[in-house]
């Protein structure tokens, strides 16, 4: 599977969200443009979360974790969300960093950057800038942001290692990686791993979780780890799976506890004689 074969599914499927949400239909569920999702993105953010942002921001969340929770952001700090879809993680974010701080968001679908954009007038967010990119090429300076965030985005790209030194690059020295992404342990079936259509739903790119943190130490990282937030049964796999060309009921049981939710850490040296 080439990585123009895998962008270009993961374009089309997540510019189909984007459209249904701005439709008034959510992204998710019974008619979802990715169906099947459900088992993963759901119940990711709690009441008051939602209550501070727009309905389409909540419609469009598209994740398997909440960085934002989990990521201990401080006010005047310089966030990045790697693949920030329809915002909802950059505005939480914009919010926890405060008046002195930002949140960038960077995503490569044309219709997911609209629909972010358009939550943010109606959130009323200043200190947000949603940015046209692909995450294996920042469009930023070197040593720019204190936290990047990521919500079951890296797996979505066919160079995870460009990404990691990518997000790397952009950091500054003692700056912190903390994203949510789909984890797996153990040997995932070779239907799965094939097929685009999982791919563009965060499945078939998972990384396993000791690969994870040998790519972030690659790239350069330290302080890596790697915390289980939701542990997925056979019968979560027979729902995301269904409808993807995939024989669900001959692999659900091989699949049983093998894929995670997880959030990831790892630091950049505050001291480094190079940029990976």
């Amino acid at each position: 599977m080439s990585d123009t074969n895998v962008k270009e599914a993961v374009r089309e499927r997540y510019g189909e969200a984007a459209r249904r949400v701005s439709e008034g239909r959510s992204c998710c569920g019974g008619n979802a443009a990715l169906e099947g999702s459900e088992p993963i993105t759901s119940n990711l953010y709690d009441v008051s979360e939602k209550g501070m942002l727009p309905e389409a921001a909540v419609l469009a969340s598209l994740g398997c974790g909440n960085p934002t929770a989990l990521a201990q952001l401080a006010p005047g700090e310089i966030v990045l969300d790697l693949g920030s879809g329809g915002g909802i993680d950059v505005l939480l974010s914009a919010r926890r960093v405060g008046p002195t701080g930002k949140a960038y968001g960077l995503d490569m679908t044309d219709d997911m950057l609209a629909l972010a954009r358009e939550n943010q007038k109606q959130a009323g967010v200043e200190n947000v800038e949603f940015l046209k990119g692909e995450i294996e090429a920042i469009p930023l300076p070197d040593n720019s942001v204190d936290v990047i965030i990521s919500n079951c985005v890296i797996n979505l790209s066919g160079d995870k290692d460009r990404v990691l030194r990518e997000a790397f690059r952009v950091l500054k020295p003692g700056g912190r990686f903390a994203v949510s992404d789909i984890v797996t342990r153990g040997e995932i079936p070779d239907d799965i791993r094939k097929n685009v259509l999982a791919w563009a739903g965060c499945i078939a790119g998972a990384l396993e979780e000791g690969e994870y943190a040998a790519k972030l130490a690659a790239a350069g990282f330290e302080a890596i780890g790697i915390e289980p937030t939701r542990l997925y049964r056979g019968e979560d796999a027979r729902e995301f799976l269904s409808g993807k060309g995939i024989d669900v009921d001959a692999i659900a049981g091989q699949l049983d506890g093998k894929l995670m939710s997880a959030f990831v850490r790892a630091v950049k040296p505050k001291k480094s004689c190079c940029c990976a």
